[in-house]
Formats: structure tokens, sequence, C-alpha cells
């Protein structure tokens, strides 16, 4: 047992990592979703087509992809502390040569970056989280996190483009430089991997319960036991399709479509997708809290896929948004693909916990796969429809793209009904 001093101090170093790694995460989610805000821009400073621009945000995908097993398996290895400091360093050089880029290709480079740097941040925060906080509250934990990555997300919506009424994105870039930079030497000072690191017992010690197995093999062995569970996939799939859609529409296309399909104003399309951003955020904290305190996973995951699925339909039918209708259309659309989040605690649960790295990696790749691919493949639909039909309204052209959106967004539907319940323990861990 800790005396109250020491509980204290378990407490203020629990809470510090998760503020400053969980600062990093909010960085990370404004640079994933600020292209949608300013596409108009980036457009005009270097004169591209809906598919470069595409290609262009998804840039940040791309690497963030790749990077995700390497991630899990750093995570598990080198550290979450480590991991974080050297991926602020390298987002803070990304955010510049972004910024002050001349070229596409050089802006191209600075999302390459920037995805790269940020890429360890979520595995390392879900890493600590599982190392500092107990095992029944991680879907509560999780939704928090998510909660917290997506305030800035929607920096990157209304208030972004507020911001740029009195600064143009390219100085707006090169100060993120600066914060990328004080986050990472405050992971140095503050943050450690775990609680033994600071003297204390583990979280399974405090709680009475015998320590989880160790590693006892070669991380690569052990990443093949990840990738040979049938139980890690569906959850992979659920990012994909659910994760994936949204990611691309919120961060590129869903102003573009209101702008220019609608007639909407830029101020009045960031507030929808800050409404959709803030749905997000609210329902990833609520089904996380609900699923810990109902113990289970699956039923709330299948219900809210389907919130996101319905929410697809007025958007596919182009029916008239009016205002009212429009912003709980968005709300809703965004509490529907919070969804995807509790697969991150599945993953964790069917597999071994010194491989939780690994494991929520994993599933987390389907998301920035899905976000990767779609970005650009939603620019091509767009420009394709123009290309065939010059003379059709904007609105068609894009809601052709919705309905490829859609498609993908029923695939993660489907996955989530293949998701194993394991009553929110680890499978080692079932009665």
């Amino acid at each position: 047992m800790l005396s109250p001093q020491q509980y204290a101090r378990l407490q203020r170093l629990r809470w510090s990592a998760f503020a400053i790694v969980g600062g990093a995460y909010m960085l990370s989610f404004f640079h994933r979703f600020a292209p949608s805000a300013i596409a108009a821009d980036l457009q005009q400073s270097f004169d591209m087509s809906a598919t470069a621009l595409g290609g262009l945000a998804a840039a940040y995908f791309y690497v963030y992809t790749l990077m995700q097993i390497p991630t899990g398996v750093l995570a598990d290895t080198l550290g979450p502390r480590r991991l974080v400091t050297i991926g602020g360093v390298v987002a803070a050089f990304g955010s510049l040569i972004f910024g002050y880029a001349e070229s596409f290709n050089m802006a191209v480079l600075g999302r390459l970056l920037i995805g790269l740097g940020v890429s360890v941040v979520f595995i390392s925060l879900l890493k600590l989280n599982a190392s500092w906080f107990s095992e029944g509250k991680f879907g509560t934990i999780a939704g928090l996190t998510l909660l917290l990555g997506n305030l800035g997300s929607l920096f990157a919506a209304t208030p972004l483009a507020w911001a740029l009424d009195f600064t143009s994105w390219r100085h707006l870039f090169g100060g993120l430089a600066l914060l990328s930079l004080l986050l990472s030497l405050l992971t140095w000072w503050r943050v450690r991997d775990e609680p033994t690191a600071m003297g204390f017992p583990s979280m399974r010690a405090l709680q009475g319960r015998p320590e989880h197995a160790a590693r006892d093999g070669h991380w690569y062995r052990e990443l093949q036991a990840v990738a040979r569970n049938r139980a890690s996939w569906p959850g992979f799939f659920v990012n994909f399709g659910i994760a994936g859609t949204v990611f691309a529409f919120a961060g590129l296309w869903l102003v573009p479509l209101l702008t220019e399909g609608y007639g909407w104003s830029r101020s009045i399309a960031a507030l929808h997708s800050t409404l959709l951003l803030a749905g997000l955020a609210v329902g990833a904290f609520f089904i996380g809290s609900l699923s810990d305190r109902i113990g289970r996973r699956r039923p709330v995951m299948i219900g809210t896929a389907l919130l996101y699925l319905i929410c697809w339909l007025p958007l596919l039918l182009a029916l008239p948004l009016t205002a009212g209708w429009s912003h709980l259309l968005f709300l809703l659309l965004g509490i529907g693909s919070s969804s995807f989040t509790l697969s991150w605690a599945c993953a964790k649960e069917v597999n071994r916990h010194a491989n939780a790295g690994m494991a929520t990696s994993l599933v987390n790749t389907g998301a920035f796969l899905g976000a990767a691919l779609l970005q650009p493949a939603v620019g091509w639909v767009v420009d394709e429809s123009y290309r065939r039909h010059p003379e059709a309204a904007a609105l068609l052209h894009y809601q052709h793209g919705v309905w490829l959106l859609a498609g993908v967004s029923l695939l993660g539907v489907m996955a989530a009904w293949r998701v194993r319940e394991t009553r929110c323990r680890y499978v080692g861990d079932e009665r």
C-alpha cells in the first residue's frame, strides 16, 4: 500500500505524463485535420488539382501508416519517453519546411516529416496509459485520450479559419514548429515509461494481482504472434473503414464539399467540421466510459458504427442541409465515428500485455492506411467527374466522392461484428 504522500506523488507523475504527451497528441490531430481549412490556400499557393491536393494532405498519412508497426515495436522496446522526444524534434523540422515551402515537392517533404514525427505519439501514449493506469479503466482513459487529441482537431477547424483572417498559414506552421520543440523538451524532462522507473510498484502489484508475463522472445517473433492472432484483425478493418473515412473526410474534403458543393462560406463549413470533430471527441470519451462500466466492448462499438453509417445517407442523397438539421447531422456523424476508438482496447485485450504496443499499432495502421488511400482517391473521383461531366453542378462531383467514403465505412461496420468480446479483460484473465 502507498502512503497518502506517495499516492499524491504517483498521481502527479501519472497525470503530468498524460498531459505532456497528450499535448503532443493534440498537435498531431491539428496537423491531421488542418488541410481541410487551408485547402483553398494550398491550391492557390501551389496551383494544383484536387488529386494533387489529396496527395499533399495524404503525405502525412502515408508515413504515419508505415510507422505504426515500427512504432509499436519501439514503444515496447525503446520506450515512449525516448520515442516522443525524438518525434517532437522531427515534427518541428517538418512544420518549418511545410510552412515556408516554395514548391509543391518541398511542401510534400514537410508534410512527410510532420507525419513521421507525430506518428509515434499515439501508440506511445497508449503504452503509457497501459503502464500508469489500471486495466479496468483503459477504455475510459483511451476515450479521454481521444477527447484530448480532438481538442487539437477542433483548433484545426473554426479557430484556424478565424486565425487565417489575421495571419498566413505559413507563419502559423512556423509557430507550430516551436511548440513541437517545447513539448519534446518537456517529455524528456517529466515523462517516465512506467511507475517502476520512479520507485513505485506496477499497477498490477498495487491491485494485488500477479504481474503480466514479460516478453520472452525476440520482438519479431512477438510481432508475428500478434499478426497471426485472428482476433487482432477485425479491429484493423474497423479502423480502415470508419477511422479512415472520417479522417479523409474531416481532414480534407468536408470543407470543400460544403463550400463548393453547397455554396457555404468557409467559416460556416468550418463550424460544421468543428461539430463533427466535437462529436468524435465527446463520443470517444463517453463510449469508452460506457464500455468500461457495462464490461462490454462489442455492442457499444456496433451501435455507434451503425449510427455513423446511417448519417452518411443525407449526404449520399444530396438532401437539403438546412440550419439546425445540418448541425445535428454533423454532430451525430462525429459521435458515430467514435466507434473505432474501442478497437484499441479490444486489440490490447486479445493479446499479451507485453505486446500491447504492437497490438494497438497493428489495428491503428488501418485508420491511417484508409485515410492515405482515400484522400487522393476522393480527389481523383472528383476530378474524373468534372472531366466527364463539366456541365454538372459541383455538388454532383463531390457526391461521387461521398459514395466512395460511405461504401468503405460499410466495411468498417461489418468488421465491428467480428470483434471478439473479452468483457474488458485480457484473454488470459477471462473467467
